[in-house]
């Protein structure tokens, strides 16, 4: 067979004295899940999905969880979600004025300021273009807005803050419903239920003329074994005692 090629590049002497073969066969990319469709991903506009990735810092201080909504390569919609490192929520304000608009390559080949972002977005274009996302069997995909919706209601984001000491035991602080205010106690000073305020719907309330109090109790919630007729015997306040 003839060495003679067209390739455009430069070549070493060792590949130019080599003989070509040609390839065999060559199906192409593996079709992935996308929208409730297969697709055989060839370039950055056949992506479509609506999903998640998590980040951390290099120290670990802090973590961010990205959503993006992605249709047709195009990142419609962002959502960033960051705990434990107050920096990280100015980069977070930043990265969501950002990211929306851009293609997802631009995207991880953008500074998004904070390294626990910068990660989340690496770790979300991994998934995205190997078809593991939210969306993969949904027809259509999810709309613009699915985001919002993953916050619900008062528009915040589900935090979990716990601590706990040997010698103390354990303090509920925050839960997905919101803060918590008391912890309900059984006869055997073991935690059987808790109280807590839904911060964004006492927000709301008082954004709609109530005064404050009346909002704060409206807001109020209870979770498990709360009134003394279920057994509990004291009520303690997680931050103070």
């Amino acid at each position: 067979m003839s060495k003679v090629s067209q390739c455009p590049y430069a070549m070493s002497l060792e590949v130019q004295e080599q003989i070509k073969v040609n390839k065999g066969c060559d199906h192409g990319p593996a079709p992935l899940p996308e929208e409730g469709k297969w697709i055989q991903a060839k370039q950055i506009s056949d992506i479509s999905a609506y999903t998640h990735g998590v980040g951390w810092c290099a120290p670990q201080q802090g973590a961010c969880k990205l959503s993006l909504n992605v249709k047709n390569g195009i990142i419609e919609e962002a959502l960033v979600e960051t705990i434990g490192c107050s920096g990280m929520t100015h980069s977070a304000a930043m990265a969501a004025e950002i990211l929306p608009g851009k293609t997802i390559l631009e995207a991880l080949n953008t500074d998004l300021v904070c390294d626990a972002i910068n990660t989340a977005m690496r770790e979300l274009f991994l998934q995205i273009v190997y078809g593991r996302s939210q969306s993969a069997f949904s027809e259509g995909g999810l709309v613009i807005g699915a985001g919002l919706e993953d916050l619900g209601k008062g528009a915040r984001s589900m935090v979990g803050t716990m601590y706990g000491t040997k010698e103390k035991g354990v303090r509920y602080l925050e839960m997905t419903e919101g803060y918590c205010t008391r912890m309900a106690l059984d006869e055997n000073n073991e935690v059987c239920g808790y109280e807590f305020v839904s911060l964004g719907k006492m927000t709301d309330f008082i954004k709609k003329g109530m005064e404050p109090n009346e909002a704060y109790e409206k807001s109020k919630g209870t979770y498990g074994r709360f009134k003394p007729e279920d057994g509990v015997v004291k009520y303690i306040d997680p931050r103070k005692e």
